[in-house]
């Protein structure tokens, strides 16, 4: 079974790096973006069999604003989305009580598949993402 293609979109190179190292490790072949403009430029010329995107990368809500491009495109629009996010994190530091989850996830607002927060344990990781690809396992 060939493997299947993980676009990594976030601003944190260092998280890019520690996801991209986990899943190749797993058996994913895996694109990185940092930014939404890199990520539908690769999104709309590459067959994607999943992505993982970062909330908060040049603005506050850049991957809510990439996760509805993604959706709107018909290219992209069946690629699960994951969007792994440490906003409500951010949100309880700040005294704000509002957290996001997968209860919010609609077509409209937030049309993600799943939404988890950071830090997200590797093993976390990668099990969600093969429940996105249709439970795909990559056999060593």
């Amino acid at each position: 079974m060939a493997a299947k293609t993980v676009l990594l979109v976030d601003d944190d190179l260092d998280l890019l790096d520690i996801y991209r190292i986990t899943l190749e490790g797993e058996g994913f072949d895996v694109l990185t973006a940092e930014n939404s403009d890199e990520a539908m430029r690769i999104a709309t010329t590459t067959p994607i069999d999943a992505a993982v995107l970062d909330v908060m990368m040049r603005t506050p809500t850049e991957g809510f604003l990439l996760a509805r491009a993604l959706r709107q495109d018909e290219r992209t629009r069946r690629i699960p989305l994951l969007m792994l996010t440490s906003v409500n994190a951010e949100n309880e530091a700040q005294g704000y009580h509002r957290r996001f989850s997968d209860r919010d996830r609609d077509d409209q607002w937030l049309p993600v598949d799943r939404f988890v927060d950071k830090p997200i344990k590797p093993e976390d990781l990668v099990t969600t993402v093969r429940t996105l690809c249709g439970g795909w396992t990559f056999t060593k």
